[in-house]
């Protein structure tokens, strides 16, 4: 015993001392091998805090545990705003043997808490989870593979939150609460692979329709790994959606680098109806344990073949439900005969080519029965043949089906036939018909009932051809709370419809989208109208609105709309207009946008193309005031296309980019009082700003500011909303140079030299280039030409004058003074170049010219003359060796060369040369010359170079579409040959007496 305490205490200490010493010993370690490891194998950005690392052995003992919290890894290039994982807690359990020798590590465990993945696939087969380097990449580049080594045995996922996107298919999946545990011992082979997983709520789209919908799922799932053959083969398992259990039988495996093979089938364990009534949409509540059932589920299928670039595996599904039964114990009606028979079929795995065959759908709602059955042959074109007959009181219908909160009554009767071809250029012949009759319905979310509803109408089609359609709908009615809405449709001639319609009445926005509501949106407020139009859409594409009878009076009151797009929201107060064939004129129109209020009235045409004929533009003269208008609530962002005001008031700072509507050709005459644009204040805004193609014209913008005058014309493009570019005619008069200098970037980076002075300035400025995503100018993209008209300025205590004083011992150059003096300028290629101008000191006179960058770096020419004796003896000396002349001081006057170079806060002043000529001018003209030549050759050279990348880039392009091309004919290719094997096949069988059909499952017996 006593030996057996001695021991116990030695590993109690041992452990203590491990618990304390382990985060100190491996921390560091561990942390510079995970950040080696992400470096050199992930291509992604991993954002975490070095802080937020720990090491312990309590959790995983005898294990190492590496701790990670708050760990985000975000895609790069198009997934650069995409978050794959957002991991709250990571822990990775190492086998502490290996980390104690240093050499290769082993991780044996792994357990997410509450982590968010988000996994998506994009129209182009890019996916954003590939972003692990190979080992042979990495080994191709020289770096050391062998650090760390997969051993996992066990791993864990707790309250995870997944979504898996495939733009491909479409196809979405989303699940919450989801718990996952596994084992398997990955450092064998061969081994069994044991997993269980809980999701709280599961959903499921495909082609944006939603298929499984808040469900709930538990599956158990053993398979048998054989690494060596990469072959994964279904042992024993179950999977659970709500109360339908399923399993599935086969194997999956990857025979090479480009196949996934499957052979694997599904079927329901089973057969008592209930268990698939509970995926019903809203069956699955606390009250479906106690509704009486009865009816069998037969349910199969198959999913076998290969899957790569070209091909997909086939598929089948069979399902029957005979005699089934439904009754809710609160209702006094039941849903009974519910017999349906459902094969899906497609063992050439082309979507194409599937067949759908629902040979048989009944059920009685209470007395009311409803029938149909569909068979469907492909999808482009489709072969339909398919009927539906219900005639259901509403009121009847809810005695069997709950639906909480929402109550109806009425009676519906729909009787439909199609059957023929469906494409780009036929459809089926149909016959349908459709009526309402005192139709009455209300929902909890809104307490106004829709009462009143009497509609009929039909739709046939006797021919097959889509402009033989015709629609009719000769009675349209309705009242909500009081308020009646009638109206009439007839149409035919689908590609170019012939139309005939009427709506009157009034609408309360606020009700109707409470009713029938707009995701994403809100919209509120009453609309009133009396409308009318008739007509032919080809006269209408065709501009010949004189063939179009359209008439009618609108008026709108407390209309209110918020998106997500628009989250500050506008909200139209007032609104009155009238329109015709040819144009709407707006008699008034008053609201607020954001914080933002507006007024206007004019003129719009061409509404009937903008509406109907995509690519057609939005045509008038709008007349438009304001008294504050804050732009920085509608900048855009340019990759996502959102709004970047949040509706909690306007942005602090201009953030996004300035978006000009698509298919607008309007002329705006604006006039508003303030303007609000990034942190400027503008007032007395006026000017015309025409609109068309995604471009906007400035014509005589006017505005005040900073204490000046700003005037402009020009343009601004936003047809490429990543690089907006403006070309603008500037201006200024009477601006500040200390206020222009702290409100402007552009100031700071091209005119540094404002910075130490103080005056007054103007200018006449022609300058273009492209807008960044804050709305500022990308100053490396800029080119103009203007002049600065400097009205008064004073330099003082500038580190270049200074300097400038000291070398030409000239004290009254320390501080300047220039009064009504013209600067030319020009913007090439990132630099602001200055053309030499004159200045007089007293009898020193100064020609300065010269540039600089945007780096902020100086590279400036000056020439000053002055009078010999103001020069010191040093001075003289020197300029004694520059000019050759023995006796400087027996001249009149010299001419000095310096060039200014460094930077504004650390110039460098040099002498570089002198002269007895008054030749100033010559001197700096030259010196600027050459630079702006070097300007200019730089500009060439970086448009030849921008012109080569996009040439390659469009090579690039061009060579992946003409890739995805050739793949998408292969793919047609094999399609058609398939569906000829088929058609073949089923020749064959018709002619020799057809092959024997498995009989159906005889599910009573089981």
């Amino acid at each position: 015993m006593r030996k057996i305490l001695i021991g116990l205490g030695v590993f109690v200490l041992l452990l203590v001392v491990a618990v304390v010493a382990a985060p100190f010993l491996f921390k560091d370690r561990l942390r510079a091998l995970a950040d080696k490891q992400i470096a050199q194998r992930v291509r992604a950005k991993v954002q975490y805090d070095p802080n937020n690392i720990d090491v312990s052995v309590l959790h995983s003992f005898p294990d190492l545990t590496l701790d990670i919290k708050d760990l985000r890894v975000i895609g790069l290039d198009s997934f650069s705003r995409d978050t794959l994982a957002y991991l709250p807690g990571l822990r990775v359990g190492l086998d502490i043997m290996t980390v104690i020798k240093g050499q290769e590590i082993k991780i044996n465990t792994v357990e997410l808490d509450r982590p968010d993945l988000s996994l998506r696939v994009l129209k182009s087969g890019r996916t954003n989870w590939d972003v692990m380097i190979s080992d042979s990449a990495a080994a191709a580049k020289g770096q050391d593979t062998s650090q760390v080594r997969l051993a996992i045995k066990g791993w864990k996922m707790t309250d995870g939150h997944l979504r898996y996107e495939d733009l491909t298919l479409p196809f979405r999946m989303e699940a919450r609460q989801v718990n996952h545990t596994g084992s398997g011992d990955f450092a064998s082979n061969v081994f069994e692979m044991t997993s269980k997983t809980t999701a709280g709520r599961l959903d499921m789209t495909y082609g944006g329709v939603a298929y499984v919908t808040d469900k709930q799922l538990d599956a158990d799932v053993t398979m048998n790994m054989d690494l060596n053959k990469n072959l994964y083969t279904f042992k024993d398992n179950k999977i659970k959606l709500n109360d339908f259990p399923f399993s599935f039988a086969g194997a999956i495996g990857l025979p090479n680098a480009t196949d996934i093979t499957y052979d694997v089938t599904f079927k329901a364990l089973e057969t008592d109806f209930k268990t698939l009534l509970s995926l019903v949409p809203g069956v699955y509540t606390d009250k479906f344990k106690n509704v009486e059932t009865s009816g069998k589920v037969a349910f199969d299928g198959y999913y076998k073949g290969v899957q790569n670039a070209l091909r997909m595996p086939g598929y089948g599904v069979n399902l029957a439900v005979t005699n089934g039964r439904f009754k809710y114990p609160d209702l006094p009606q039941e849903a009974k005969n519910i017999n349906v028979k459902m094969v899906v079929d497609n063992p050439s795995g082309f979507t194409n080519n599937v067949k759908v065959n629902v040979s048989q759908f009944h059920l009685d709602l209470g007395p009311n029965p409803v029938d149909g059955n569909v068979t469907i042959d492909g999808l482009e074109p489709m072969k339909v043949d398919g009927r539906v007959k219900a005639n259901v009181n509403l009121a009847e219908a809810l005695k069997v089906y709950p639906v909480p909160g929402l109550s109806m009554r009425g009676q519906l009767a729909v009787d439909a036939t199609g059957k023929g071809t469906y494409s780009k250029t036929q459809m089926p012949v149909v016959n349908a018909a459709i009526k309402m009759t005192n139709g009455y319905v209300k929902s909890n979310k809104f307490p106004a009932p829709i009462e009143d509803i009497n509609l009929s109408g039909t739709v046939v089609n006797t021919t097959g051809q889509v402009n033989d359609t015709y629609v009719n709908l000769p009675q349209f009615h309705m009242v909500l709370e009081g308020e009646p809405l009638d109206g009439r449709l007839t149409a035919h001639n689908i590609n170019q419809p012939v139309f005939d319609a009427n709506v009157k009445g009034t609408v309360d926005l606020t009700k109707i989208t409470r009713i029938f509501p707009l995701a994403g949106m809100t919209v509120t407020g009453r609309v009133s109208g009396n409308i009318a139009a008739a007509g032919n859409m080809a006269d209408v594409e065709a501009g010949r609105y004189q063939n179009v009878k359209a008439s009618g009076t609108v008026q709108a009151k407390n209309v209110t709309y918020k998106s997500k797009d628009l989250p500050q929201g506008v909200n139209i107060s007032s609104a009155a207009g009238t329109f015709n064939n040819n144009q709407i004129a707006i008699q008034s129109l008053n609201g607020t946008a954001g914080t933002s209020d507006f007024a206007a009235n004019g003129t719009v045409s061409n509404y009937l193309g903008y509406l109907f004929t995509p690519g057609q533009a939005l045509k008038g003269t709008m007349n438009v005031t304001s008294h504050n208008f804050n732009v920085n609530e509608f900048m855009v962002d340019p990759v996502s296309n959102k709004s970047t005001a949040t509706g909690q008031g306007a942005p602090a700072k201009a953030t996004g980019v300035l978006e000009i509507p698509k298919f607008f050709d309007l002329v705006l005459n604006s006039k508003v009082d303030n303007v609000t644009y990034d942190n400027l204040k503008l007032t007395n805004a006026s000017g015309t700003v025409a609109v068309n193609n995604q471009i906007a014209t400035l014509k005589n913008l006017t505005f005040n500011t900073l204490g000046a005058t700003f005037g402009t014309s020009g343009s601004y493009n936003t047809q490429s909303l990543a690089h907006p570019k403006f070309d603008l005619g500037l201006n200024i008069k009477n601006l500040d140079f200390q206020s222009a200098f702290k409100a402007f970037n552009t100031v700071k980076a091209l005119v540094p030299l404002a910075s130490a002075v103080q005056g007054v300035f103007g200018t006449n400025f022609n300058v273009s280039g492209e807008m960044g995503q804050d709305m500022f100018p990308k100053l490396a993209t800029l080119s103009g030409t203007g002049l600065f008209d400097i009205v008064k300025a004073s330099v003082l205590q500038s580190p270049v004058l200074s300097q400038i004083s000291s070398l030409t011992t000239l004290p009254e150059l320390k501080n300047l003074q220039v009064l009504n003096k013209i600067v030319n300028a020009q913007i090439v290629n990132g630099n602001f170049v200055v053309k030499p101008f004159d200045l007089a000191i007293g009898d020193v006179k100064m020609t300065v010219g010269g540039s600089n960058s945007l780096a902020g770096l100086l590279s400036y020419v000056t020439a000053i003359n002055a009078p010999t004796g103001k020069l010191g003896n040093a001075l003289s000396g020197k300029l004694t060796q520059l000019t050759g002349v023995s006796n400087i001081q027996g001249t009149d006057r010299v001419t000095l060369g310096l060039n200014i170079g460094g930077s504004m806060t650390s110039p460098v002043v040099k002498l570089t040369g002198g002269s007895l000529k008054d030749q100033g001018k010559a001197i700096v003209t030259n010196v600027v010359k050459a630079k702006l030549t070097d300007a200019l050759l730089g500009l060439a050279t970086k448009n030849r170079a921008k012109t080569d990348s996009t040439q390659k880039a469009t090579a690039t392009t061009q060579q992946a579409s003409q890739e995805q091309l050739n793949l998408e004919v292969q793919k047609k290719k094999l399609e058609a040959q398939e569906k000829a094997k088929q058609a073949i096949g089923a020749g064959l069988n018709s002619l020799f007496g057809g092959r024997k059909k498995a009989a159906p499952a005889d599910t009573a017996k089981k």
